[in-house]
């Protein structure tokens, strides 16, 4: 039941961004195609938080953690730019009965990224990107527990705008979904039920050069 309200959730959001995509395409037939000056470097710092899209396993609980985001890219024209991003969460987790807090997941995800600008409104360029890479996923136990969770293959999924202030600085905001779907090995016995996927809020600024 959960992963079938997880899927259905999922749907929704991908039907959102092609009408989002599909939208910002139909504009752009009658203003200039594009929305940042080919050859232009971006380079972003955002911060913000992160709930999991589901349970990370049966009988565990996880809070709202933080996220920090490290970006990097290069516009090949005015409206495609590839680049990488660094992005790192942590989601404290609990038993939910007995009632015992076990420790904290922290995940490092290394992100090739490809991210398409199709237009521009004055100050404000939206976007969409897409990246494919690695989460590198560690646990620190509170307890004697021994939980180590396996590395997973990314696919991230992300959304936002750019508020221009000037030519070099924008501010940023960006909403996200995350990938992180894969197994645990708990007290050495291995237990294929561990999804630490999340949605991610981003706000921050970026600098263009």
């Amino acid at each position: 039941m959960r992963k079938h309200r997880f899927r259905i959730g999922l749907t929704g959001i991908l039907f959102a961004l092609i009408a989002t995509v599909s939208s910002f395409v139909h504009t752009t037939w009658a203003e200039e195609f594009g929305g940042t000056e080919p050859g232009t470097w971006v380079l972003g710092f955002r911060v913000g938080f992160t709930p999991l899209t589901q349970q990370l396993s049966d009988n565990t609980s996880t809070s709202i953690g933080p996220l920090v985001n490290f970006q990097g890219l290069y516009s090949v024209n005015s409206w495609f730019l590839v680049g990488m991003m660094l992005e790192w969460e942590r989601h404290g987790v609990s038993l939910e009965r007995p009632d015992m807090d076990l420790g904290h997941q922290d995940t490092v995800s290394v992100l090739p990224t490809m991210e398409l600008r199709p237009a521009k409104f004055g100050r404000i360029t939206p976007y969409v990107n897409m990246s494919f890479g690695v989460n590198v996923n560690s646990f620190g136990e509170d307890t004697g527990t021994r939980i180590s969770p396996s590395n997973t293959f990314a696919w991230r999924l992300g959304w936002g705008a750019d508020y221009k202030l000037n030519e070099r600085f924008a501010l940023n905001a960006e909403w996200a979904y995350k990938r992180n779907d894969g197994h645990a090995t708990v007290n050495g016995i291995r237990t294929g039920d561990w999804n630490a996927s999340s949605f991610g809020f981003l706000f921050g600024a970026k600098m263009f050069f």
